[in-house]
């Protein structure tokens, strides 16, 4: 039960428990039951809206970069990791195989932003080894939700 949940909360963690009670065929007590207990373990961390900032205007801009990292006896990649999740710049940071040990996603307020940010808060690190700054162009899909409509590809058509 707690899987089907999970799963239509984060479709839409906005929909009534009576509605996701009956989605999953048990009563609206153990709906709030069960969501309280997974809130109280962890498991849920948090509720977000999906907003497509492009609707409103361009304020912001996303970077994905690559990290090489040497990791520390003991610790591995986790201080490094901790560090940089305390950026408020910050939007998510993965371990990755791969080629690139860490995978950080950054918001700034232009592309200048946030490679001033890379260049002078990342890169030095101690164990940050190398950087490579992907910049985000533009969101089709984010977080399991479309952000276009019907014609998402503006390239225009093309003829002889």
């Amino acid at each position: 039960m707690k899987r089907k949940l999970l799963k239509l909360l984060n479709r839409n963690s906005r929909t009534p428990l009576e509605d996701l009670a009956t989605m999953i065929g048990v009563a609206p007590e153990e709906v709030a039951k069960a969501i309280d207990e997974m809130e109280k373990e962890g498991v849920i961390r948090g509720y977000k809206a999906v907003i497509d900032w492009e609707r409103l205007d361009n304020s912001y801009v996303s970077a994905l970069i690559e990290l090489q990292v040497t990791p520390k006896a003991a610790l591995g990649f986790e201080e490094v990791a901790e560090k940089i999740a305390k950026y408020p710049e910050v939007e998510s940071v993965y371990l990755m195989s791969g080629g690139y040990d860490l995978t950080v996603i950054v918001k700034g307020k232009n592309f200048h932003e946030v490679a001033m940010f890379v260049a002078k808060e990342l890169a030095p690190m101690e164990s940050v080894t190398s950087t490579a700054t992907h910049f985000v162009l533009r969101r089709y899909k984010e977080l399991d939700v479309q952000l276009c409509d019907t014609n998402c590809d503006d390239r225009g058509l093309y003829s002889l």
